[in-house]
């Protein structure tokens, strides 16, 4: 774009915009003093050019997003007015475009500066075109093209400066450093309004990136895919990451062949033979403006030339005319609109709108486009001038589409430069239409509204004659056709009615199943039964809360299966079980992602006593031993081990879900399983180390768990904190195996074993996590205790929140004799009488240390918000290590924090001790729910909507917001309790 134009903001006729209202004027004009005084020079130039100050102030009446800038950099604002504009942005794309390069003799900028660099760009073009486009002095086609250059400089630049991270990062050889992209085969295609150097004011960017592994630059040409893929996600991070200085552009990499399944850059050869064999028609029709934006262009072009045959056909055939056809009934879906109205209504998918206006010229690109090269242009405007220079259609019709055309750009841009948002509604309210109204010149919005429904009705009409002789899209309603390449319109609406938001990608997901490419959905009697169950399928998931998330979670458990017939007649045959399907993909994410990683584990939900039998230890114990059964190897044993967990903790986790165990009894079954396995698993890593190393005399060991595992309260995602103890004869110096090993080195070996069996990932994943910082002296001690060491440290060096701890210990494996002797000392320990204020200071003190430096999210966060679990515990362990300085020798370990307050009722006030049980249940019982159904916190604004029902259930409360209600006034009562019963 030459910069020969002198053209300035001072040049703005009277007029061009009106101010929003006299309340907006007074403030505006209140700012623009403000910025005056803090930019001298700003008086001068508005002094000189009084129209300009009447334009600035109606501008910030406007569009809130304009002041912003103004009053964040007013500096900017002084050099927009005082200098010729194209100059100007000329200078800014060029700042973009070197933003890689080092600015004189210095080092290469780091990420974080070409990041700034970009931003500042970016924010400066865009704070100076609007200026222009309002005041026309620019038109919208002037304004696409600044913004399309600011694009292609900032993706430029990032490319340039992530290939020359990558040669000093020891992955590549570049060819010409000063020059990062000639010759790398790196090929970053602009695609749709980007391609076409059309983007609107706050567009996102539309980017496929491809490479050619043979281009010679990769010092490891086998580890391309991961090479190009990382650098591609800090292309991404670097253009549209929030940083103090904003952002560049949003940036979808969507576009590229099959993005479910492909990396972030796609090698040139599998992009090409994808395209060849499986290329959709809308990517034919997106490909008209695909374009070199950045990386290697010679490669780019190359490329594109490569697609020509795939994207203009040379023949018109009755594939060609089906594919066209598709991508009009693709239209009419994507709208969603009916009647051509003004307010809310969309100037890009709606009727009359954008987007049938670039349709209408791509369609028929794609006709003749393969025997008229004349016509393969990407601009919108272009196209249409050379359809009619090539008498596809009539100069008048290319004429009126291309002044509606641009006149709805116009308001796009309007709609968008308010608050620099992607959007293209028009509002609904007269209030803020009249601002969209004014920013375009029309006096009122009465005005306004009849020429834009005289445009869209236009277009409407222009494109209608295009596919004139085609049959109705509208039949009956009620359609759930899924065969053929597109959405049928019907379809859709029948999918929106039954209550799903986003039919598009429901269709779309549902077409994937009918094509059989899952595993599952391969044979054609799978398909058959599927094809049976889809509507009732629907219907199901369409009756929960965001039944779209639901849906997509099922389909993510059905490209796991390795067979589809029998799961496919069951719940054709077993409403109930597919209520309980959809419960869990619409409330229970974490779960659903488990049955999707391991489809095995749902086959015990086909166990007609599963909400029957309550998971006791007795009944794992059954299961656990069944399974194990043949067992030979000791791999095969922590694999075996794995898999039964994740199926039993799944299948608790489904009792607490359907509401037949309680919080407090799922909270046992969780304990109770993860006591076996990891018995079984300190079984097998004993056997293992006597087979290499031997035994030692006398020698045994005992497994304690800590925390929840001892206080059988674990949950779904619980880590488990443990300590082992040994014992071995005094006089013993080594093990007797083939490969002796003194005592400290054998235990501390077979402990370390142990955590490894239980704790590394397998095919089969991960058993538990283990937290082994309980032990004696925390992460400074031995892995391995002895029993005597144990004992010593307990009763002479352990700090009172050692003391705490134990009080919930619990031995879980090990030989019974060692297992009797650390019960007798724990027992002896906690039967100590204490100094009562000094502990309840510690406590205190203790508390008052997490809250600080461990403060709760929100209320929802039941262990640390105050009167949480953690209050209620520590009143628990503060009782405990109490009652012997007040007389009460009730023995509370093994105990549940429930059991052990009960246990000690008699030093509590019963009220108290009412209040806290209450709020321990509650909590529990919405604690177990939501660890089971997601990672990380339990959000409101974020969490699926049918876990807030599961929650409020739970809760035994109307719904979440009285539930809010409950907890608020329980913390607070538990918070009271714990103030009055540890006092210092």
């Amino acid at each position: 774009m030459a910069a020969t134009s002198t053209i300035r903001l001072a040049d703005v006729a009277e007029g061009v915009v009106r101010p929003l209202n006299q309340t907006e004027l007074k403030s505006a004009l209140s700012q623009i003093k403000d910025l005056v005084r803090e930019e001298p020079v700003l008086g001068e130039i508005l002094s000189e050019h009084a129209v300009l100050k009447d334009f600035l102030a109606a501008v910030f009446t406007l569009s809130p997003y304009l002041r912003d800038i103004a009053a964040f950099r007013p500096a900017l604002l002084v050099e927009a007015l005082s200098k010729p504009l194209e100059p100007l942005l000329e200078a800014t794309v060029e700042e973009a475009r070197n933003a890689w390069k080092p600015q004189g003799k210095g080092a290469a900028p780091s990420e974080a500066e070409v990041m700034a660099r970009l931003r500042v760009a970016k924010r400066k073009l865009a704070f100076v075109v609007a200026l222009a486009d309002l005041a026309r002095l620019f038109d919208a086609r002037q304004t696409t093209q600044w913004l399309s250059a600011l694009a292609d400089a900032s993706v430029a630049a990032a490319i340039d400066h992530l290939l020359l991270s990558g040669e000093d990062g020891g992955k590549l050889t570049l060819r010409d450093r000063d020059n990062p992209s000639d010759g790398t085969g790196v090929i970053v295609l602009g695609m749709g309004k980007h391609g076409a150097q059309e983007l609107n004011y706050s567009s996102d960017i539309d980017l496929v990136i491809f490479f050619d592994p043979d281009a010679g630059v990769l010092k490891a040409p086998e580890d391309a895919t991961e090479t190009y893929g990382r650098m591609m996600r800090r292309l991404v991070r670097i253009l549209q990451e929030r940083t103090a200085d904003g952002y560049v552009f949003r940036t979808d990499l969507r576009l590229r062949p099959d993005p479910g399944s492909t990396p972030l850059a796609v090698p040139v050869e599998a992009a090409l033979i994808y395209y060849e064999s499986r290329g959709q028609n809308w990517e034919r029709a997106a490909f008209i403006k695909a374009r070199p934006v950045a990386g290697d262009i010679k490669a780019g072009e190359a490329f594109l030339r490569e697609l020509v045959p795939f994207v203009f056909r040379k023949y018109l055939d009755y594939a060609a005319i089906s594919d066209i056809h598709s991508i009009k009934r693709q239209i009419h879906a994507h709208k969603g609109f009916g009647a051509i109205a003004v307010k809310g209504h969309n100037v890009k998918l709606g009727r009359g709108g954008i987007r049938e206006i670039e349709f209408f010229a791509q369609t028929q690109q794609l006709i003749a486009g393969g025997r008229m090269p004349d016509l393969r242009l990407r601009p919108t405007e272009a196209a249409l001038n050379a359809l009619a220079a090539a008498r596809w259609i009539d100069p008048l019709t290319a004429e009126e589409l291309i002044g509606c055309y641009w006149f709805l750009r116009d308001i796009e841009h309007r709609i968008q430069m308010v608050h620099d948002e992607q959007t293209h509604m028009l509002p609904e309210t007269e209030a803020e239409l009249k601002r969209i109204a004014f920013m375009l010149g029309f006096e009122t919005t009465a005005v306004f509204g009849e020429k834009l429904e005289g445009v869209m009705r236009s277009v409407e009409r222009r494109y209608a004659r295009l596919f004139e002789n085609e049959e109705g899209l509208s039949s009956a309603t009620g359609n759930l056709v899924f065969t053929g390449q597109k959405d049928d319109p019907d379809t859709l609406k029948t999918l929106k009615q039954l209550g799903f938001e986003r039919p598009e990608d429901i269709s779309r997901v549902i077409r994937t199943w009918h094509y059989g490419r899952y595993r599952a959905t391969q044979s054609v009697e799978a398909r058959e039964r599927l094809t049976e169950l889809t509507p009732q399928l629907l219907k199901t998931f369409g009756e929960s809360r965001r039944a779209d998330e639901a849906l997509l979670r099922f389909d993510s458990f059905l490209s796991g299966l390795p067979a589809g017939i029998q799961l496919f007649s069951l719940l054709r045959n077993n409403p109930p079980l597919l209520d309980l399907m959809v419960n869990i993909m619409a409330a229970a994410p974490r779960l659903a992602e488990i049955i999707a990683q391991r489809p095995h584990v749902f086959d015990g939900m086909l166990d007609p006593s599963l909400l029957v039998e309550l998971p006791t230890r007795d009944y794992l114990a059954a299961r656990l031993s069944g399974f194990l059964t043949g067992c030979r190897h000791y791999e095969e044993m922590l694999d075996r081990l794995r898999i039964f967990a994740a199926e039993q903790r799944f299948l608790i986790g489904i009792r607490l879900l359907t509401g037949s165990i309680t919080g407090s009894v799922a909270g046992h079954a969780f304990t109770d399983l993860a006591g076996l396995v990891i018995e079984r698993a300190l079984q097998a890593v004993v056997e293992e180390m006597e087979a290499a190393h031997g035994r030692l005399a006398g020698g045994q060991v005992a497994l304690m768990g800590m925390g929840k595992l001892g206080s059988f309260e674990l949950t779904a995602g619980s880590d488990v904190d443990m300590i082992l103890l040994y014992d071995h004869a005094d006089d013993v110096l080594e093990s007797d195996g083939p490969k002796p090993l003194d005592p400290v080195r054998y235990y501390t070996r077979l402990t370390q074993r142990l955590i490894a069996a239980v704790s590394a990932p397998t095919a089969e994943g991960v058993l538990y996590e283990v937290d082994m910082r309980l032990r004696p002296s925390g992460n400074k001690g031995p892995v391995a205790t002895r029993l005597r060491a144990f004992e010593k440290y307990q009763h002479e060096e352990a700090w009172t929140w050692e003391h705490m701890a134990l009080s919930r210990a619990r031995l879980i494996a090990g030989d019974t004799a060692l297992i009797e002797r650390a019960e007798a000392i724990i027992a002896a320990v906690l039967a100590s009488s204490r100094d009562e204020k000094k502990i309840a200071a510690d406590v205190r003190e203790m508390r008052s240390l997490i809250e600080k430096e461990k403060p709760p999210r929100d209320l929802w966060d039941l262990k640390l918000v105050p009167g949480g679990l953690i209050d209620i515990e520590f009143i628990a362990q503060f009782l405990t290590l109490v009652a012997p300085a007040r007389g009460t020798t009730v023995r509370t370990t093994g105990l549940s924090t429930a059991g052990t307050l009960k246990a000690l009722s008699g030093l509590m006030d019963p009220n108290d001790l009412d209040t806290c049980l209450e709020a321990l249940r509650l909590y529990t019982d919405i604690a177990q729910v939501t660890r089971l159904c997601i990672d990380g916190p339990f959000d409101l604004a974020d969490v699926p909507a049918g876990l807030t029902d599961l929650v409020a259930r739970a809760g035994e409360s109307p719904d979440i917001k009285a539930l809010t209600a409950e907890l608020k006034r329980l913390s607070k009562a538990v918070r009271k309790v714990f103030s009055t019963v540890v006092v210092a």
